[in-house]
C-alpha cells in the first residue's frame, strides 16, 4: 500500500472534566525515533502534569504502534487515544495526551471518555491528508547524461513529491531521490534509457 492517511499539521485540544484538564497535542512524525523524541519533549515540558499518556501509529501498513497509560489505570488512556488515531484511519502520526488531576477522581470510564475526547480534538484540528510512502532512488551517470537525468527528474509524475536529498557532481555525478514507492518503476524504466546510468533502490 503505497497511499495512506495522517496528518498536515499539529492539532491541540483541552477537554475539562471535574477539575481535570486534559491537554492534547497530536504531531505528524516520520519515525518511531521522530514519535519518541516528541512524547519526551512533552514529558519535559509538562513534566509537573501529572499523567503525560500517548500513543502512535507508524508506517504505510499500520502495523507499528504503541501506547502507554503512564500510570493511569491500565488501559484508560494509551488505548483510546490509540483507538481515535485508529478510528480516523491514520498513521505517521502521535498523539499526546497531558493530564492535571483536578482533586476529583473520574473513575475509569471517566478516564476513558476524557483521554478518547482530548485525542479526537487534537486529531481533529490537525485535518488529514492523504500521504504517499517514500523511498529513495540512488543514480549514478556520467556529467554528460547530466540534463538528461534532469529532464527525468522535473518530468517526474508527481514531480512535487520528488526530491533531490543528495549529490555529487564530478566526471561521474550522483543523485539521490526521495520520492514516492508508486511511482518508482516508471522511473526506472524512463533512467533505464539513458546509456551508462547506474541505479540502486
Amino acid at each position: 500500500m503505497a497511499k495512506f492517511l495522517t496528518i498536515p499539521k499539529e492539532g491541540e485540544g483541552v477537554y475539562r472534566e471535574k477539575m481535570s484538564r486534559f491537554l492534547a497535542f497530536a504531531h505528524p512524525v516520520s519515525s518511531v525515533d521522530e514519535a519518541k523524541e516528541c512524547v519526551a519533549m512533552y514529558a519535559n515540558e509538562y513534566h509537573d502534569a501529572r499523567h503525560v499518556c500517548w500513543a502512535y501509529m507508524v508506517g504505510a501498513d499500520r502495523k507499528t504502534y504503541l501506547s502507554s497509560d503512564n500510570g493511569e489505570p491500565s488501559g484508560t488512556a494509551g488505548k483510546p487515544i490509540l483507538g481515535q488515531i485508529n478510528s480516523l484511519g491514520l498513521t505517521n502520526v502521535v498523539v499526546i495526551v497531558v493530564r492535571y488531576f483536578g482533586g476529583i477522581k473520574l473513575g475509569t470510564s471517566g478516564l476513558i471518555v476524557a483521554y478518547r475526547e482530548a485525542a479526537r480534538m487534537a486529531l481533529e484540528e490537525a485535518g488529514t491528508v492523504e500521504g504517499r510512502e517514500m523511498t529513495e532512488l540512488t543514480v549514478t551517470f556520467p556529467y554528460l547524461a547530466m540534463n538528461d537525468v534532469m529532464r527525468i527528474v522535473k518530468g517526474a509524475p508527481a514531480a512535487d513529491a520528488v526530491r533531490i536529498i543528495g549529490q555529487e557532481f564530478d566526471n561521474t555525478c550522483t543523485l539521490t531521490l526521495s520520492l514516492p514507492l508508486d511511482i518508482v518503476e516508471s522511473m526506472a524504466g524512463r533512467f533505464g534509457k539513458i546509456e551508462n546510468l547506474k541505479l540502486k533502490i
